[in-house]
């Protein structure tokens, strides 16, 4: 029998409680900000005007946009994400501050179409199969401006497909665990029409960090268009 739930089952967020209930809490203010949101957020307020929009890819529960409102960046914010189970909590939660559960929409990034402002994506294109797909669509949607955080590293690149162990104990799944090329991420954003400043990562300082027990090489990319 054939059925066309194929990504849910397979999707490694949809079968975390510990994933769950970190972005509850970090919905509820509950949680300190994480590093990488308040150096994005930082990023952002450099660049972006009052008024204008910003699309939060792979935004998990929608949490960014606390990181946003506490430095009183007065932005059009929209969040999307593949998991229906993330977006809920935020959907749940995040109207107490004052983001319409509208703001928050369970899509897939290729099914993004359209534009926007600004475009944050952070942690995400490392754990997909490639980045190429995907990046150009966030490029294509971002008029003025995008920032990124990615695991990217000349000397380490590489591509894995791994158990992820920290999943609920009932499901059996991998994750791509990938570090891109520094010179091929960066010409891929360029020929796309934007200029790109790489940036360190505040939170490991150029260090190795590991996440789910593997490597990641932390950078941040702040892009604008031409």
């Amino acid at each position: 029998m054939i059925t066309e739930d194929g990504y849910l089952q397979f999707c490694i967020w949809e079968h975390s409680d510990i994933v769950r209930d970190l972005y509850s809490r970090r919905c509820r203010r509950e949680e300190p900000e994480m590093d990488c949101a308040a150096q994005a957020a930082e990023l952002i307020a450099k660049i972006a005007k009052p008024g204008e929009s910003i699309l939060d890819v792979g935004c998990g529960s929608g949490y960014f946009y606390h990181s946003l409102a506490q430095r009183g960046l007065h932005l059009d914010y929209t969040g999307i994400d593949a998991s229906p189970t993330l977006i809920e909590v935020g959907r749940s939660i995040l109207p107490s501050f004052g983001l319409a559960p509208s703001k928050l929409r369970v899509l897939k990034i290729e099914d993004l179409a359209g534009s926007v402002d600004h475009v944050v994506c952070l942690n995400v294109l490392s754990n997909i199969d490639n980045f190429h797909r995907p990046l150009e669509r966030l490029l294509h949607v971002a008029q003025k401006s995008i920032v990124l955080r990615e695991s990217v590293d000349e000397t380490n690149a590489g591509y894995g497909y791994v158990h992820d162990k920290y999943l609920n104990s009932d499901v059996n799944l991998r994750v791509h665990v990938n570090t891109y090329p520094l010179r091929e991420f960066t010409a891929f954003i360029e020929a796309n029409g934007f200029t790109v400043d790489v940036i360190e990562d505040q939170r490991t300082r150029g260090r190795v960090e590991q996440v789910i027990d593997f490597p990641h090489y932390w950078k941040f990319f702040s892009a604008r268009r031409s």
